[in-house]
Protein backbone atom coordinates (compact mmCIF):
# COMPACT_ATOMS: atom_id res chain seq x y z
CA UNK A 1 0.00 0.00 0.00
CA UNK A 2 2.96 2.08 0.66
CA UNK A 3 4.73 1.37 -2.11
CA UNK A 4 1.72 2.12 -4.04
CA UNK A 5 1.15 5.24 -2.43
CA UNK A 6 4.86 6.17 -3.26
CA UNK A 7 4.48 4.99 -6.66
CA UNK A 8 1.75 7.61 -7.49
CA UNK A 9 3.43 10.50 -5.73
CA UNK A 10 6.26 9.86 -8.27
CA UNK A 11 3.81 9.60 -10.96
CA UNK A 12 2.20 12.87 -9.80
CA UNK A 13 5.94 14.75 -9.71
CA UNK A 14 6.52 13.71 -13.13
CA UNK A 15 3.55 15.08 -14.77
CA UNK A 16 4.67 18.64 -12.51
CA UNK A 17 8.41 17.77 -14.54
CA UNK A 18 6.94 16.90 -18.15
CA UNK A 19 5.82 20.56 -18.66
CA UNK A 20 9.93 21.36 -18.61
CA UNK A 21 11.37 18.23 -20.28
CA UNK A 22 13.25 20.40 -22.57
CA UNK A 23 15.37 21.62 -19.17
CA UNK A 24 15.16 17.60 -18.40
CA UNK A 25 16.72 16.96 -22.09
CA UNK A 26 19.12 19.70 -21.79
CA UNK A 27 20.35 18.50 -18.37
CA UNK A 28 20.81 14.91 -19.17
CA UNK A 29 22.94 15.66 -22.22
CA UNK A 30 25.29 17.48 -20.32
CA UNK A 31 25.40 14.65 -17.24
CA UNK A 32 25.95 12.44 -20.01
CA UNK A 33 29.33 14.38 -21.44
CA UNK A 34 29.95 15.07 -17.64
CA UNK A 35 30.12 11.10 -17.24
CA UNK A 36 32.10 10.49 -20.68
CA UNK A 37 34.56 13.61 -19.48
CA UNK A 38 34.85 12.25 -16.25
CA UNK A 39 35.58 8.72 -17.10
CA UNK A 40 38.10 8.99 -20.10
CA UNK A 41 40.29 10.63 -17.57
CA UNK A 42 41.40 7.59 -15.74
CA UNK A 43 42.26 6.12 -19.14
CA UNK A 44 44.83 9.05 -19.47
CA UNK A 45 45.69 8.80 -15.98
CA UNK A 46 46.51 5.01 -16.99
CA UNK A 47 48.58 6.07 -20.23
CA UNK A 48 50.81 8.99 -17.64
CA UNK A 49 51.35 5.64 -14.95
CA UNK A 50 52.43 3.14 -18.10
CA UNK A 51 54.97 6.48 -19.53
CA UNK A 52 56.86 6.29 -16.27
CA UNK A 53 57.14 2.40 -15.50
CA UNK A 54 60.75 2.62 -14.21
CA UNK A 55 63.63 5.12 -13.01
CA UNK A 56 65.07 7.06 -16.34
CA UNK A 57 62.19 5.80 -18.28
CA UNK A 58 59.74 8.59 -18.66
CA UNK A 59 58.22 9.77 -21.91
CA UNK A 60 58.38 13.40 -21.38
CA UNK A 61 57.50 14.52 -24.19
CA UNK A 62 54.37 12.15 -24.03
CA UNK A 63 53.17 12.99 -20.99
CA UNK A 64 53.34 16.22 -21.71
CA UNK A 65 50.64 16.05 -24.38
CA UNK A 66 48.44 13.99 -21.82
CA UNK A 67 49.07 16.91 -19.10
CA UNK A 68 47.44 19.15 -21.77
CA UNK A 69 44.56 17.25 -23.05
CA UNK A 70 43.44 16.12 -19.44
CA UNK A 71 43.61 19.85 -18.62
CA UNK A 72 41.29 20.46 -21.56
CA UNK A 73 39.22 17.60 -20.20
CA UNK A 74 39.04 18.87 -16.89
CA UNK A 75 37.96 22.66 -17.94
CA UNK A 76 35.30 20.78 -20.09
CA UNK A 77 33.32 18.67 -17.38
CA UNK A 78 33.38 21.91 -14.44
CA UNK A 79 31.41 23.72 -17.43
CA UNK A 80 29.10 20.52 -18.66
CA UNK A 81 28.77 19.98 -14.87
CA UNK A 82 28.09 24.36 -14.11
CA UNK A 83 25.31 23.94 -17.46
CA UNK A 84 23.51 20.70 -15.91
CA UNK A 85 23.17 22.32 -12.36
CA UNK A 86 21.75 25.63 -14.14
CA UNK A 87 19.13 23.51 -15.67
CA UNK A 88 18.37 21.39 -12.61
CA UNK A 89 17.74 24.26 -11.03
CA UNK A 90 15.24 25.87 -13.23
CA UNK A 91 13.63 22.22 -13.16
CA UNK A 92 13.51 22.07 -9.46
CA UNK A 93 12.28 25.47 -8.40
CA UNK A 94 9.76 26.15 -11.29
CA UNK A 95 7.93 22.28 -10.43
CA UNK A 96 7.75 23.86 -6.58
CA UNK A 97 6.59 27.15 -8.08
CA UNK A 98 3.66 24.99 -9.94
CA UNK A 99 3.24 23.09 -7.34
CA UNK A 100 2.52 25.96 -4.65
CA UNK A 101 0.52 27.41 -7.09
CA UNK A 102 -1.85 24.73 -7.55
CA UNK A 103 -1.76 24.44 -3.90
CA UNK A 104 -2.77 27.52 -2.99
CA UNK A 105 -5.53 28.23 -5.84
CA UNK A 106 -7.43 24.86 -4.57
CA UNK A 107 -6.86 26.64 -1.40
CA UNK A 108 -9.20 29.63 -2.31
CA UNK A 109 -11.28 27.07 -3.91
CA UNK A 110 -11.43 24.85 -1.30
CA UNK A 111 -15.26 24.07 0.76
CA UNK A 112 -15.30 26.02 4.18
CA UNK A 113 -15.85 22.50 5.49
CA UNK A 114 -12.58 21.92 4.84
CA UNK A 115 -10.50 24.78 6.36
CA UNK A 116 -12.33 24.56 9.47
CA UNK A 117 -11.91 21.00 9.70
CA UNK A 118 -8.35 21.76 9.44
CA UNK A 119 -5.96 23.98 11.47
CA UNK A 120 -4.75 27.15 9.64
CA UNK A 121 -1.18 26.27 10.37
CA UNK A 122 -1.01 22.97 8.69
CA UNK A 123 -2.21 24.10 6.05
CA UNK A 124 0.44 26.60 5.69
CA UNK A 125 2.60 23.92 6.84
CA UNK A 126 2.06 21.96 3.67
CA UNK A 127 2.30 24.59 1.33
CA UNK A 128 5.83 26.14 2.38
CA UNK A 129 8.02 23.70 4.71
CA UNK A 130 6.74 20.53 3.14
CA UNK A 131 7.23 22.37 -0.58
CA UNK A 132 10.53 23.16 0.97
CA UNK A 133 11.83 20.16 1.70
CA UNK A 134 10.40 18.11 -1.49
CA UNK A 135 12.58 21.27 -3.58
CA UNK A 136 16.02 20.11 -1.68
CA UNK A 137 15.11 16.15 -2.13
CA UNK A 138 14.04 16.79 -6.03
CA UNK A 139 16.94 19.18 -6.68
CA UNK A 140 19.11 16.36 -4.83
CA UNK A 141 17.76 14.12 -7.18
CA UNK A 142 17.98 15.76 -10.50
CA UNK A 143 21.82 17.08 -9.35
CA UNK A 144 22.99 13.29 -8.08
CA UNK A 145 20.73 10.63 -9.60
CA UNK A 146 21.09 11.16 -13.31
CA UNK A 147 25.19 11.67 -12.94
CA UNK A 148 24.87 8.42 -10.63
CA UNK A 149 23.16 6.06 -12.84
CA UNK A 150 25.04 7.15 -15.96
CA UNK A 151 28.17 6.98 -14.16
CA UNK A 152 27.36 3.53 -13.35
CA UNK A 153 26.46 2.66 -16.53
CA UNK A 154 29.60 4.27 -18.11
CA UNK A 155 31.98 2.70 -15.68
CA UNK A 156 30.69 -0.54 -16.34
CA UNK A 157 31.04 -0.08 -20.31
CA UNK A 158 34.51 1.39 -20.16
CA UNK A 159 35.76 -1.53 -17.69
CA UNK A 160 34.54 -4.43 -19.91
CA UNK A 161 36.46 -2.46 -22.33
CA UNK A 162 39.77 -3.08 -20.51
CA UNK A 163 39.11 -6.68 -18.57
CA UNK A 164 35.58 -8.83 -18.92
CA UNK A 165 37.08 -11.08 -15.73
CA UNK A 166 37.84 -8.58 -13.33
CA UNK A 167 34.17 -6.58 -14.41
CA UNK A 168 32.42 -9.39 -13.55
CA UNK A 169 34.07 -8.90 -9.55
CA UNK A 170 32.36 -5.51 -9.46
CA UNK A 171 29.02 -6.80 -10.89
CA UNK A 172 28.87 -10.07 -8.47
CA UNK A 173 29.40 -7.54 -5.47
CA UNK A 174 27.06 -5.05 -6.62
CA UNK A 175 23.87 -6.17 -5.85
CA UNK A 176 24.67 -5.93 -2.03
CA UNK A 177 24.66 -1.95 -2.25
CA UNK A 178 21.32 -2.28 -3.73
CA UNK A 179 19.71 -4.89 -0.76
CA UNK A 180 21.17 -2.60 1.41
CA UNK A 181 20.08 1.23 0.39
CA UNK A 182 16.35 -0.84 -0.29
CA UNK A 183 16.34 -1.96 3.43
CA UNK A 184 17.16 1.42 4.41
CA UNK A 185 14.74 3.57 2.72
CA UNK A 186 11.78 1.46 3.62
CA UNK A 187 12.28 1.98 6.98
CA UNK A 188 12.81 6.03 5.99
CA UNK A 189 10.08 6.87 4.57
CA UNK A 190 7.54 6.24 7.40
CA UNK A 191 9.93 8.33 9.59
CA UNK A 192 9.99 11.10 7.40
CA UNK A 193 6.17 10.87 6.73
CA UNK A 194 5.45 11.11 10.42
CA UNK A 195 7.70 13.85 10.61
CA UNK A 196 6.00 16.03 8.39
CA UNK A 197 3.02 15.37 9.74
CA UNK A 198 4.56 16.38 13.13
CA UNK A 199 6.14 19.43 11.68
CA UNK A 200 2.35 20.72 10.77
CA UNK A 201 1.27 20.05 14.13
CA UNK A 202 4.05 22.42 15.61
CA UNK A 203 3.55 24.67 12.87
CA UNK A 204 -0.35 25.44 13.57
CA UNK A 205 0.00 25.28 17.32
CA UNK A 206 2.74 28.26 16.76
CA UNK A 207 0.25 29.96 15.06
CA UNK A 208 -2.26 29.47 17.10
CA UNK A 209 -0.37 30.55 20.10
CA UNK A 210 0.87 33.61 18.90
CA UNK A 211 -2.31 34.98 17.75
CA UNK A 212 -3.56 34.21 20.84
CA UNK A 213 -1.00 35.11 22.95
CA UNK A 214 -3.25 37.70 24.63
CA UNK A 215 -6.09 35.60 25.78
CA UNK A 216 -3.14 32.97 26.18
CA UNK A 217 -2.14 35.14 29.20
CA UNK A 218 -4.82 36.45 30.38
CA UNK A 219 -6.22 33.02 31.24
CA UNK A 220 -2.94 31.58 32.21
CA UNK A 221 -2.46 29.16 29.68
CA UNK A 222 0.89 29.60 29.50
CA UNK A 223 2.29 26.10 31.36
CA UNK A 224 -0.72 23.90 29.31
CA UNK A 225 0.55 25.96 26.24
CA UNK A 226 4.17 24.67 26.82
CA UNK A 227 3.26 21.45 27.93
CA UNK A 228 1.25 20.75 24.93
CA UNK A 229 4.23 22.25 22.90
CA UNK A 230 6.62 20.25 24.55
CA UNK A 231 4.78 17.09 24.05
CA UNK A 232 4.67 17.70 20.10
CA UNK A 233 8.22 18.84 19.91
CA UNK A 234 9.30 15.35 21.70
CA UNK A 235 7.49 13.56 18.84
CA UNK A 236 9.17 15.84 16.60
CA UNK A 237 12.60 15.24 18.01
CA UNK A 238 11.63 11.45 18.23
CA UNK A 239 10.43 11.08 14.33
CA UNK A 240 13.53 13.34 13.62
CA UNK A 241 15.96 11.46 15.62
CA UNK A 242 14.75 8.19 14.02
CA UNK A 243 14.57 9.38 10.88
CA UNK A 244 18.66 10.97 10.54
CA UNK A 245 19.94 7.27 11.86
CA UNK A 246 18.25 5.07 9.43
CA UNK A 247 19.68 7.71 6.84
CA UNK A 248 22.88 8.29 8.36
CA UNK A 249 23.57 4.64 8.20
CA UNK A 250 23.02 4.22 4.89
CA UNK A 251 26.05 6.11 3.68
CA UNK A 252 28.59 3.81 5.64
CA UNK A 253 26.73 0.66 4.59
CA UNK A 254 27.31 1.46 1.23
CA UNK A 255 30.80 2.69 1.37
CA UNK A 256 31.40 -0.41 3.35
CA UNK A 257 30.29 -2.48 0.29
CA UNK A 258 32.30 0.19 -1.80
CA UNK A 259 35.35 -0.73 -0.50
CA UNK A 260 34.73 -4.85 -0.67
CA UNK A 261 34.68 -3.93 -4.79
CA UNK A 262 37.26 -1.79 -4.22
CA UNK A 263 39.24 -4.68 -2.64
CA UNK A 264 37.92 -7.28 -5.03
CA UNK A 265 39.30 -5.21 -7.96
CA UNK A 266 42.97 -4.48 -6.27
CA UNK A 267 43.51 -8.44 -5.72
CA UNK A 268 42.14 -9.71 -8.76
CA UNK A 269 43.88 -7.03 -10.91
CA UNK A 270 47.19 -7.67 -9.43
CA UNK A 271 47.00 -11.15 -10.36
CA UNK A 272 46.31 -10.11 -14.15
CA UNK A 273 49.60 -7.51 -13.66
CA UNK A 274 51.64 -10.82 -12.52
CA UNK A 275 50.74 -12.71 -14.81
CA UNK A 276 51.15 -10.06 -17.90
CA UNK A 277 47.66 -10.07 -19.07
CA UNK A 278 47.21 -6.24 -17.55
CA UNK A 279 49.61 -3.53 -17.43
CA UNK A 280 50.48 -1.49 -14.10
CA UNK A 281 48.62 1.77 -15.94
CA UNK A 282 45.90 -0.63 -16.80
CA UNK A 283 45.51 -1.73 -13.49
CA UNK A 284 45.51 2.20 -12.34
CA UNK A 285 42.91 3.00 -14.79
CA UNK A 286 40.70 -0.10 -13.36
CA UNK A 287 41.18 0.93 -9.54
CA UNK A 288 40.25 3.99 -10.82
CA UNK A 289 37.21 3.40 -12.39
CA UNK A 290 36.27 1.18 -9.54
CA UNK A 291 36.14 4.24 -7.09
CA UNK A 292 34.10 6.17 -9.99
CA UNK A 293 31.78 3.24 -10.22
CA UNK A 294 31.40 2.86 -6.90
CA UNK A 295 30.87 6.13 -5.49
CA UNK A 296 27.58 6.52 -7.03
CA UNK A 297 26.01 4.03 -4.99
CA UNK A 298 27.16 6.19 -2.04
CA UNK A 299 25.31 9.47 -3.56
CA UNK A 300 22.47 7.13 -4.97
CA UNK A 301 22.08 5.99 -1.64
CA UNK A 302 21.93 9.52 -0.49
CA UNK A 303 19.51 10.50 -2.65
CA UNK A 304 17.23 7.79 -2.00
CA UNK A 305 17.08 8.93 1.44
CA UNK A 306 16.24 12.69 0.91
CA UNK A 307 13.93 11.21 -1.77
CA UNK A 308 11.82 9.54 0.81
CA UNK A 309 11.35 12.66 2.82
CA UNK A 310 10.77 14.96 -0.24
CA UNK A 311 8.07 12.16 -1.45
CA UNK A 312 6.49 12.46 2.21
CA UNK A 313 6.42 15.88 1.87
CA UNK A 314 4.75 16.05 -1.65
CA UNK A 315 2.20 13.47 -0.96
CA UNK A 316 1.38 16.14 1.85
CA UNK A 317 1.15 19.37 -0.39
CA UNK A 318 -0.73 16.76 -2.92
CA UNK A 319 -3.53 15.62 -0.70
CA UNK A 320 -4.45 19.50 -0.38
CA UNK A 321 -4.11 19.74 -4.02
CA UNK A 322 -6.24 17.18 -4.78
CA UNK A 323 -8.86 17.75 -1.79
CA UNK A 324 -12.58 18.03 -3.88
CA UNK A 325 -13.44 21.75 -4.55
CA UNK A 326 -16.13 23.51 -3.50
CA UNK A 327 -19.12 22.52 -6.00
CA UNK A 328 -18.68 24.46 -9.19
CA UNK A 329 -20.72 27.23 -10.80
CA UNK A 330 -23.77 25.64 -12.90
CA UNK A 331 -22.49 25.76 -16.83
CA UNK A 332 -25.36 27.86 -17.38
CA UNK A 333 -25.19 29.67 -13.74
CA UNK A 334 -26.59 33.38 -14.28
CA UNK A 335 -24.71 36.43 -13.44
CA UNK A 336 -28.01 39.25 -13.17
CA UNK A 337 -27.12 42.67 -13.56
CA UNK A 338 -29.53 43.96 -11.37
CA UNK A 339 -30.78 42.39 -8.00
CA UNK A 340 -34.12 43.27 -6.38
CA UNK A 341 -33.72 41.31 -3.33
CA UNK A 342 -36.32 38.94 -2.90
CA UNK A 343 -35.20 35.83 -0.58
CA UNK A 344 -37.13 32.60 -0.38
CA UNK A 345 -35.81 29.77 2.01
CA UNK A 346 -38.23 27.22 0.81
CA UNK A 347 -38.18 23.50 3.13
CA UNK A 348 -34.43 23.89 3.47
CA UNK A 349 -32.77 21.29 5.58
CA UNK A 350 -28.91 21.68 6.69
CA UNK A 351 -26.79 19.90 8.83
CA UNK A 352 -23.03 19.88 8.94
CA UNK A 353 -22.46 16.96 10.46
CA UNK A 354 -25.01 14.50 9.00
CA UNK A 355 -25.73 12.82 11.91
CA UNK A 356 -26.67 15.52 13.75
CA UNK A 357 -29.25 17.70 12.82
CA UNK A 358 -29.12 21.74 12.36
CA UNK A 359 -31.83 22.97 10.38
CA UNK A 360 -35.13 20.94 8.92
CA UNK A 361 -37.84 22.31 7.05
CA UNK A 362 -36.86 26.33 7.10
CA UNK A 363 -39.56 28.26 5.44
CA UNK A 364 -39.14 32.22 4.57
CA UNK A 365 -39.90 34.52 2.30
CA UNK A 366 -38.60 37.80 2.63
CA UNK A 367 -39.63 40.90 0.25
CA UNK A 368 -37.22 43.79 -1.87
CA UNK A 369 -36.12 46.33 0.81
CA UNK A 370 -37.50 44.72 3.87
CA UNK A 371 -35.20 44.07 7.03
CA UNK A 372 -34.90 40.78 8.63
CA UNK A 373 -33.36 40.51 12.03
CA UNK A 374 -32.38 37.24 13.62
CA UNK A 375 -32.75 36.04 16.81
CA UNK A 376 -32.17 33.64 19.12
CA UNK A 377 -29.85 31.78 21.95
CA UNK A 378 -25.77 31.00 20.71
CA UNK A 379 -25.87 27.28 18.40
CA UNK A 380 -29.55 27.94 17.10
CA UNK A 381 -28.50 28.68 13.46
CA UNK A 382 -27.96 32.92 13.19
CA UNK A 383 -25.07 32.60 11.32
CA UNK A 384 -26.13 28.78 9.72
CA UNK A 385 -28.77 30.95 7.57
CA UNK A 386 -26.15 33.61 6.56
CA UNK A 387 -23.30 30.97 5.64
CA UNK A 388 -26.39 29.19 3.38
CA UNK A 389 -27.32 32.86 1.74
CA UNK A 390 -23.62 33.67 0.72
CA UNK A 391 -23.52 30.10 -0.30
CA UNK A 392 -20.47 29.15 2.12
CA UNK A 393 -22.71 26.08 2.45
CA UNK A 394 -24.82 24.56 0.12
CA UNK A 395 -27.76 23.40 1.56
CA UNK A 396 -28.88 19.88 2.11
CA UNK A 397 -32.11 20.00 0.68
CA UNK A 398 -34.84 22.44 -0.36
CA UNK A 399 -33.50 25.73 -1.98
CA UNK A 400 -32.70 29.22 -1.86
CA UNK A 401 -33.72 31.85 -4.27
CA UNK A 402 -32.99 35.19 -4.92
CA UNK A 403 -35.63 36.89 -7.51
CA UNK A 404 -36.88 33.51 -8.31
CA UNK A 405 -33.66 31.98 -8.86
CA UNK A 406 -31.63 29.73 -7.15
CA UNK A 407 -28.80 30.63 -5.69
CA UNK A 408 -27.26 27.47 -7.16
CA UNK A 409 -27.75 28.69 -10.48
CA UNK A 410 -26.21 31.90 -9.80
CA UNK A 411 -22.75 32.40 -9.96
CA UNK A 412 -20.99 32.94 -6.81
CA UNK A 413 -19.13 36.46 -7.53
CA UNK A 414 -22.37 37.25 -9.26
CA UNK A 415 -24.25 36.54 -5.80
CA UNK A 416 -21.88 37.81 -3.40
CA UNK A 417 -21.01 40.94 -5.67
CA UNK A 418 -24.34 41.74 -4.63
CA UNK A 419 -24.06 41.34 -1.15
CA UNK A 420 -22.28 43.90 1.21
CA UNK A 421 -21.49 41.33 4.87
CA UNK A 422 -20.07 42.93 7.67
CA UNK A 423 -19.25 40.27 10.05
CA UNK A 424 -18.28 40.54 13.89
CA UNK A 425 -14.94 38.97 13.20
CA UNK A 426 -13.12 41.93 11.09
CA UNK A 427 -10.34 40.84 8.68
CA UNK A 428 -7.61 43.81 7.93
CA UNK A 429 -5.25 42.79 5.36
CA UNK A 430 -2.06 43.67 4.94
CA UNK A 431 -1.55 47.13 3.11
CA UNK A 432 -2.66 50.72 3.66
CA UNK A 433 -5.76 51.97 5.21
CA UNK A 434 -7.34 53.32 1.65
CA UNK A 435 -6.46 49.67 0.40
CA UNK A 436 -8.28 48.45 2.85
CA UNK A 437 -11.59 50.27 2.66
CA UNK A 438 -11.45 49.50 -1.67
CA UNK A 439 -11.17 45.57 -1.32
CA UNK A 440 -14.56 45.28 -2.60
CA UNK A 441 -14.55 48.12 -5.18
CA UNK A 442 -10.69 48.29 -6.32
CA UNK A 443 -11.33 50.86 -9.23
CA UNK A 444 -12.82 53.61 -6.48
CA UNK A 445 -11.09 56.97 -6.20
CA UNK A 446 -10.24 58.44 -2.89
CA UNK A 447 -12.53 60.88 -2.79
CA UNK A 448 -15.15 58.09 -2.83
CA UNK A 449 -13.17 56.05 -0.39
CA UNK A 450 -13.23 59.22 1.99
CA UNK A 451 -17.08 59.51 1.53
CA UNK A 452 -17.66 55.78 2.64
CA UNK A 453 -15.15 56.33 5.64
CA UNK A 454 -17.65 59.40 6.39
CA UNK A 455 -20.87 57.62 6.29
CA UNK A 456 -19.30 54.94 8.80
CA UNK A 457 -17.56 57.41 11.21
CA UNK A 458 -14.24 56.13 10.50
CA UNK A 459 -12.87 59.82 8.64
CA UNK A 460 -12.18 61.06 12.16
CA UNK A 461 -9.85 58.49 13.24
CA UNK A 462 -8.05 57.76 10.08
CA UNK A 463 -7.27 62.04 9.93
CA UNK A 464 -5.61 61.34 13.80
CA UNK A 465 -3.03 58.67 11.93
CA UNK A 466 0.59 59.23 10.89
CA UNK A 467 -0.17 59.12 7.06
CA UNK A 468 -4.33 59.12 7.48
CA UNK A 469 -5.56 56.97 4.14
CA UNK A 470 -1.68 55.82 2.98
CA UNK A 471 -0.95 54.69 6.82
CA UNK A 472 0.46 51.13 6.75
CA UNK A 473 -1.70 48.91 8.75
CA UNK A 474 -0.22 45.85 9.92
CA UNK A 475 -1.06 41.90 9.15
CA UNK A 476 -4.51 41.78 11.00
CA UNK A 477 -4.61 45.03 12.17
CA UNK A 478 -2.45 44.90 14.63
CA UNK A 479 -1.89 48.42 15.29
CA UNK A 480 -5.40 49.31 15.07
CA UNK A 481 -8.15 48.74 17.63
CA UNK A 482 -10.97 46.50 17.44
CA UNK A 483 -13.80 49.00 17.03
CA UNK A 484 -11.58 50.79 14.36
CA UNK A 485 -11.14 47.85 12.34
CA UNK A 486 -14.62 47.27 12.61
CA UNK A 487 -15.18 50.67 11.42
CA UNK A 488 -13.35 49.79 8.14
CA UNK A 489 -15.28 46.96 7.37
CA UNK A 490 -18.06 48.85 7.76
CA UNK A 491 -16.71 51.62 5.34
CA UNK A 492 -15.98 48.93 2.63
CA UNK A 493 -19.65 48.07 2.67
CA UNK A 494 -21.03 51.69 2.64
CA UNK A 495 -18.37 52.39 -0.62
CA UNK A 496 -19.89 49.40 -2.61
CA UNK A 497 -23.09 49.99 -1.37
CA UNK A 498 -25.21 46.72 -2.37
CA UNK A 499 -28.56 45.81 -3.26
CA UNK A 500 -28.77 43.32 -0.26
CA UNK A 501 -26.97 43.84 3.26
CA UNK A 502 -25.91 41.06 5.83
CA UNK A 503 -24.50 42.67 9.63
CA UNK A 504 -23.30 39.71 11.78
CA UNK A 505 -23.00 41.67 14.81
CA UNK A 506 -21.67 44.47 12.87
CA UNK A 507 -21.45 46.57 15.85
CA UNK A 508 -20.27 44.83 18.74
CA UNK A 509 -16.70 46.45 18.79
CA UNK A 510 -17.71 49.69 18.75
CA UNK A 511 -18.60 52.43 21.91
CA UNK A 512 -22.29 53.02 22.88
CA UNK A 513 -22.28 56.61 21.12
CA UNK A 514 -20.28 55.70 17.68
CA UNK A 515 -22.92 52.84 17.64
CA UNK A 516 -25.69 55.02 17.31
CA UNK A 517 -24.43 57.38 14.61
CA UNK A 518 -23.40 53.82 13.03
CA UNK A 519 -26.99 52.73 13.32
CA UNK A 520 -28.31 56.06 11.80
CA UNK A 521 -25.91 55.26 9.16
CA UNK A 522 -27.00 51.54 8.92
CA UNK A 523 -30.91 52.90 8.59
CA UNK A 524 -30.07 55.23 5.69
CA UNK A 525 -28.17 52.68 4.24
CA UNK A 526 -30.70 49.85 4.35
CA UNK A 527 -33.36 51.90 3.24
CA UNK A 528 -34.80 49.90 -0.06
CA UNK A 529 -32.41 47.21 0.48
CA UNK A 530 -33.01 43.85 1.72
CA UNK A 531 -30.94 43.68 4.95
CA UNK A 532 -30.08 40.49 7.34
CA UNK A 533 -29.20 41.39 10.36
CA UNK A 534 -27.93 38.82 13.23
CA UNK A 535 -28.45 40.46 16.84
CA UNK A 536 -27.57 39.62 20.50
CA UNK A 537 -28.23 43.01 21.61
CA UNK A 538 -31.75 43.35 20.98
CA UNK A 539 -32.26 46.93 21.28
CA UNK A 540 -30.55 47.33 17.89
CA UNK A 541 -33.57 45.63 15.78
CA UNK A 542 -36.37 47.03 16.99
CA UNK A 543 -37.02 48.78 13.76
CA UNK A 544 -36.86 45.26 11.51
CA UNK A 545 -39.86 44.62 9.59
CA UNK A 546 -39.60 41.08 10.46
CA UNK A 547 -37.60 39.48 13.38
CA UNK A 548 -37.29 35.74 13.07
CA UNK A 549 -36.81 34.34 16.57
CA UNK A 550 -35.17 31.33 15.73
CA UNK A 551 -34.03 28.42 18.21
CA UNK A 552 -32.33 24.68 17.61
CA UNK A 553 -32.32 25.44 13.53
CA UNK A 554 -36.11 26.60 13.30
CA UNK A 555 -38.19 29.45 13.29
CA UNK A 556 -40.40 29.60 16.73
CA UNK A 557 -41.36 32.64 16.69
CA UNK A 558 -41.81 35.53 13.89
CA UNK A 559 -43.08 39.16 13.18
CA UNK A 560 -42.19 43.22 13.80
CA UNK A 561 -41.20 44.12 17.96
CA UNK A 562 -44.21 44.82 18.90
CA UNK A 563 -46.36 41.90 17.92
CA UNK A 564 -43.53 39.51 19.57
CA UNK A 565 -43.74 41.37 23.09
CA UNK A 566 -47.29 41.24 23.01
CA UNK A 567 -47.38 37.18 22.39
CA UNK A 568 -45.48 37.36 25.69
CA UNK A 569 -43.42 34.42 24.27
CA UNK A 570 -39.71 33.43 23.85
CA UNK A 571 -38.69 36.94 22.39
CA UNK A 572 -40.48 38.54 24.86
CA UNK A 573 -38.68 36.35 27.67
CA UNK A 574 -35.40 36.93 25.80
CA UNK A 575 -35.91 41.21 25.61
CA UNK A 576 -37.24 41.37 28.69
CA UNK A 577 -34.17 39.35 30.51
CA UNK A 578 -31.84 42.38 28.74
CA UNK A 579 -34.18 44.92 30.06
CA UNK A 580 -34.36 43.49 33.55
Amino acid sequence: MKKGKNNDTIKKVLKYIKKYRISVILSLFFAAVTVVLTLYLPILTGDAVDYMIGKGQVDFEKLAGLIGRMAVIICATGISQWIMNICNNKITYRVVKDIREDAFSKMEILPLKYLDAHAPGDIVSRIIADADQFADGLLMGFTQAFTGVLSIIGTLLFMLSINVWITLVVVIVTPLSFFVAGFISRRTYKMFQLQSAARGEQTSLIDEMVGSQKVVQAYSHEDAALEKFSEINGRLKKYSLDATFYSSITNPATRFVNNLVYAGVGITGALFVLNGYLTVGGLSCFLGYANQYTKPFNEISGVITELQNALACAARVFELIEEKPQVPDAKDAKAPDTVKGEVVFDNVHFSYVPDKKLITGFNLHVKPGQRVAIVGPTGCGKTTVINLIMRFYDVGSGSIKVDGTDIRQMTRQSLRGNIGMVLQETWIKDGTIFDNIVIGKPDASKEEAIEAAKASHAHSFIKRLPDGYDTIVKEDGSNLSQGQKQLLCIARVMLCSPPMLILDEATSSIDTRTELKIQNAFAKLMEGRTSFIVAHRLSTIQNADIILVMKDGNIIEQGNHENLLKKGGFYANLYNSQFA
